[in-house]
């Protein structure tokens, strides 16, 4: 038999992130303290610093970003 997956909440890795942000214990401590595996942490942590800019994005960032994902999808329609 094959285990499900487990899935964490949007919530639960931030907070993970954050607190691998803050430096003061090392991966394999917050991991241990989350139940994770310490490469998890190290994921979120570079996921939350890679995406970080989008925190500040205006609602004119969000709105060109899906204007711009509309157009691809017209464009693939209109190729098929």
């Amino acid at each position: 038999m094959s285990r499900k997956r487990k899935q964490y909440s949007s919530d639960f890795k931030a907070k993970v992130a954050l607190a691998a942000l803050k430096g003061d214990q090392t991966t394999s401590e917050i991991a241990a303290r989350f139940e994770i595996h310490p490469t998890m942490v190290s994921q979120w942590k570079r996921e939350l610093l890679d995406n970080a800019t989008g925190v500040f994005e205006g609602k004119d960032g969000k709105a060109a970003q899906k204007s711009q994902e509309e157009i691809d999808t017209l464009y693939r329609e209109s190729a098929n």
